[in-house]
């Protein structure tokens, strides 16, 4: 998969994409990862890439020039998609949807954001990571590239992982997972997943699944349509297992 990035930072990406699971996939060729400064495409000695807005009002734009020439000359996959407060909401599902794409690129605003000239006739559309407001689109960015990237086959090293982790398969939040010591400050594993038997372990995992989706995100109990007769009676089966 090939990702292309264009920012005045383009290093907080490349670092941050060189570590951990992203390095080992850009390592080992699962992703192609360029990252574009836009002051290089700026046409002052002082690398300008931004100016005051027309009409007044606070802080600056991002000027048309050094984007549209930065994008132009690397000719990047598309679509591109400019990082902002105001675009399509990420979540799992899009992460999901970009993952089976060939590439995509990602175009970090900066400072009041940019020249409406570059959403208009330059990019393909917006992504927001949620409600909030950042400094940039660099992090917004990487958590898009991390969460695309380890949906592709190889990413992980465990194939399973993306299908029984919240958000996967079933559509509702990871269970609690626990390892050894069985037994620590008087605190004990459940019984169950020392049992042996995997039927009723996976059983007892899913009761924990919906437990846990009902108390913190019931909005994905009622897009699964609600609890089914099975789910009721796994619910009436297994108690939650408490967390505060």
């Amino acid at each position: 998969m090939r990702i292309e990035v264009f920012s005045i930072f383009p290093a907080l990406v490349d670092d941050f994409c060189s570590e951990s699971l992203l390095g080992k996939a850009r390592t080992n060729g699962l992703l192609d990862l360029r990252c574009h400064d836009l002051r290089d495409h700026a046409t002052d000695k002082h690398r300008t890439v931004d100016d005051a807005p027309f009409g007044g009002g606070a802080g600056m734009v991002m000027r048309p020039e050094p984007i549209f020439a930065s994008v132009e000359a690397a000719d990047p996959p598309r679509p591109i998609f400019l990082m902002s407060p105001g675009g399509r909401r990420f979540d799992q599902a899009m992460a999901r949807e970009l993952a089976d794409l060939d590439g995509f690129s990602l175009l970090c605003g900066r400072y009041e954001g940019v020249d409406h000239r570059v959403r208009r006739e330059l990019i393909d559309d917006e992504i927001s990571i949620g409600d909030v407001v950042l400094s940039g689109g660099e992090v917004a960015a990487c958590l898009i590239i991390e969460a695309v990237t380890r949906l592709r086959d190889g990413a992980m090293g465990n194939a399973e992982s993306p299908v029984t982790e919240s958000f996967g398969a079933s559509g509702l939040l990871e269970e609690p997972q626990y390892t050894r010591p069985a037994t620590y400050r008087d605190h004990e594993v459940p019984p169950i997943l020392l049992s042996g038997d995997h039927a009723r372990i996976e059983r007892y995992r899913q009761a924990q699944r919906l437990h846990r989706t009902l108390r913190d995100r019931p909005d994905l109990i009622e897009a699964r349509g609600g609890l089914t007769a099975d789910d009721t009676r796994l619910l009436e089966e297994f108690p939650a297992d408490p967390y505060h």
